[in-house]
């Protein structure tokens, strides 16, 4: 005969699991209020036990058949164990029992956003934004529906609405932060962060975020000291710390990055980004043991971060051991294929190991991925005029013009070149449209072929565009 024991509310949690315990152990039945139900479940997700937490549920359903909390319950654990139809299968009995509880269409909106039927998902959130005695959070999710369909507009709304209700929201300042950075509007973004810390000036996200507005529009002093604000606030603030570092190397005070990117070892495990940044940092104040010793630390704690690789030959190729560096330049064009930087190195590293057909088809690539970087084209027509490929020289200055119309650096070597192949009237043409377009610069035409100083009607051309 089996033995009924009563277990209420008022009991301890953790007793009562106990006695559940023991009751599965013992192969009783024992009665549990719906509280203890709910605390024995709590548990068992705490615990990151889905499974165990599901049986409870069904215990308690059995128990409490009229009560809605644990169908929804059970759909929370269904969802954890990705069934589906069985999680709308319990959320519509739910909605049977108690049609009002916001949980049933929090859970399906959930459901719905995760199947981008985004229609549904919003119906849902909007029911349960009129039944829910604290909003914010679904919001919040109203306002991830809203970025998952590219309306970044009405996201932004949603998000406010959220802060509105809750300043504290975290998740809805980063999310802000994130829509304007999509939308490129950091002026807004700025503006909002500003009024934000206004109302609340303790909030070290805000600052944070403040800090990253700034430093997108290149105001990085400004950065800085949003960054000092939010480290003030939360001097555990690993991110801040390491911004903040990013920000002093676009001020080139590497010497002080570097500082402030070891802070961050303080506050969280050293990671590969950070040693990879520290290199660098090492690399610009030309301390190559020191750069390609990060580095290394960096590749070896992710050995497919591809700037690390790339570092590692940067401190080579400045030591000359360019055929050393190929190798390092290539590790990380292996996991980046599509990196123009990386090709021009190569690129550049062939050339200085004389292997002309490999640094002409490196330089190739480099156009080819980014055709708006001038020093490539001007680098790649000079190996040829080396060669004296007068014809393949003025044919890539020619298609550099077409990408960058206003680069003068490329009408200028056009005119040498030209020049170099007897066409002086064209050539003169190309110094008039050199000339136009920067006048400045003239210097590059005799930098290149100094002898063109003793021409009297070059001088003369020249003397009309700058005097």
């Amino acid at each position: 005969m089996e033995e009924e024991f009563e277990f209420g509310f008022t009991e301890d949690p953790k007793f009562s699991v106990e006695r559940y315990e023991e009751m599965i152990r013992n192969q009783d039945q024992y009665f549990f209020d719906a509280q203890a139900f709910e605390n024995i479940i709590d548990y068992y997700i705490e615990k990151n036990d889905p499974s165990r937490a599901l049986q409870v549920a069904e215990y308690a359903r059995n128990q409490h058949p009229f009560a809605a909390v644990f169908l929804i319950k059970q759909a929370q654990l269904l969802v954890v164990g990705n069934k589906v139809p069985e999680a709308f299968a319990a959320l519509e009995k739910a909605a049977m029992l108690e049609a009002s509880d916001a949980d049933i269409y929090i859970i399906r909106g959930n459901l719905y956003e995760s199947m981008e039927r985004f229609g549904e998902a919003l119906e849902n959130y909007e029911k349960a934004l009129g039944l829910a005695e604290e909003t914010d959070e679904i919001l919040l999710h109203i306002a991830y529906v809203y970025q998952n369909m590219g309306d970044y507009d009405t996201a932004i709304t949603y998000l406010k609405l959220c802060l509105k209700q809750n300043m504290e929201n975290q998740d809805a300042l980063y999310e802000l932060a994130f829509c304007y950075d999509v939308m490129d509007n950091q002026q807004e973004s700025v503006q909002f962060y500003q009024q934000y810390i206004d109302n609340e000036p303790y909030s070290y996200a805000a600052w944070y975020n403040l800090g990253n507005a700034y430093t997108k529009l290149s105001l990085f002093e400004k950065a800085i000291d949003a960054y000092d604000y939010a480290i003030l606030i939360k001097d555990s603030f690993a991110s801040a710390y390491f911004n903040k570092g990013n920000a002093l190397v676009n001020l080139e005070k590497y010497a002080e990055a570097i500082e402030v990117y070891r802070h961050t070892f303080e506050y969280e495990q050293p990671n590969a980004d950070t040693y990879c940044a520290i290199g660098e940092c090492y690399e610009k104040l030309e301390q190559m043991d020191d750069a390609r010793a990060f580095y290394k630390k960096s590749v070896k704690m992710d050995p497919k971060l591809a700037d690390a690789w790339f570092g590692i030959g940067v401190t080579l190729d400045f030591e000359e051991r360019y055929f050393e560096a190929l190798h390092f330049y290539k590790k990380a064009l292996d996991l980046d294929i599509a990196n123009a930087d990386y090709w021009f190195a190569i690129a550049d590293a062939e050339y200085k190991l004389g292997h002309m057909t490999e640094a002409e088809e490196a330089y190739e690539k480099v156009v080819e991925l980014n055709p708006l970087d001038i020093d490539a084209w001007l680098d790649y027509s000079s190996i040829l005029y080396e060669q004296n490929r007068l014809v393949g020289a003025i044919e890539i200055i020619s298609q550099a013009i077409k990408n960058n119309p206003e680069a003068a650096e490329l009408y200028y070597r056009m005119v040498a070149y030209l020049f170099a192949k007897g066409e002086y009237n064209e050539a003169l043409s190309q110094l008039e449209l050199a000339l136009t377009s920067d006048p400045e610069k003239h210097y590059i035409l005799f930098d290149y072929l100094p002898q063109l100083q003793e021409n009297k009607v070059i001088v003369d051309i020249i003397n009309r565009y700058t005097k």
